[in-house]
């Protein structure tokens, strides 16, 4: 048996879980361990086989815990408890809460700053700019969003330029009430097009056009913004 996690999904039966070679039988001496302590599941995960227990809904995985030799388990189950008795691993919990805080800040200062580059909007919707950067920023970078701004495969100004559009996507188009046929590529066919609608909007503004703030799904959106009121021809 491969010491590699293996992804499993739930089994017809309690003591079953689903492979991609069919239904498997959970070894006797295995226990399921729940999800909800991280570093549990961790410590767990990297000594050696385990099946992880997953389930897609749509585009989201849920995680239904672990299942790995139970005397592993309560091994480290007894360590992890002894070690959270003692003072040093509480302060090295908060050392660690306290470095992660002070990431996020940067971060947060680091992308609204990739996203006002992105927009580049024309001086006189300078304050237009800075309310979507604003806006875009609070939606996409809180931990555990998992939006694009949360990745790290892609350099920070592509997860800029991705997220000023899927805000866009959501905050000024139809998208979201769309009835879109389920045929496989369709529905990226619909965010494609959405998103060229988005760039030519986005254009206007760094033009500096005149735009009717009135009908401007995107002053609309950031409640007026500040725009003009002159039409665009």
């Amino acid at each position: 048996m491969s010491d590699e996690p293996l992804i499993v999904g739930k089994g017809l039966n309690p003591r079953t879980v689903r492979t991609a070679q069919g239904q498997v039988k959970v070894p006797d001496d295995w226990d399921l361990l729940p999800p909800g302590d991280a570093a549990l599941t961790r410590r767990v995960k990297a000594e050696g086989a385990c099946w992880v227990m997953q389930e897609k809904k749509g585009r989201k995985v849920f995680g239904h815990g672990v299942w790995a030799p139970l005397e592993r388990i309560e091994r480290l189950r007894a360590e992890l408890e002894e070690e959270r008795q003692d003072p040093a691993y509480t302060k090295k919990l908060e050392a660690g809460r306290a470095r992660r805080a002070a990431e996020q800040v940067e971060y947060v200062e680091d992308f609204r700053g990739a996203v006002r580059t992105f927009l580049r909007f024309a001086p006189r919707y300078d304050a237009l700019a800075e309310q979507l950067a604003t806006a875009v920023t609070q939606h996409a970078t809180p931990v555990g969003s998992g939006t694009v701004a949360r990745t790290e495969r892609i350099p920070i100004e592509q997860r800029a330029s991705a997220a000023v559009i899927a805000w866009l996507r959501h905050q000024t188009t139809a998208y979201d009430s769309m009835t879109i046929a389920r045929v496989k590529g369709r529905r990226r066919e619909v965010r494609r097009e959405l998103a060229e609608q988005s760039k030519v909007l986005l254009s206007r503004y760094r033009r500096g056009d005149d735009v009717d703030a009135a009908s401007c799904p995107l002053a609309r959106a950031l409640g007026g913004g500040g725009a003009a009121t002159t039409s665009i021809g």
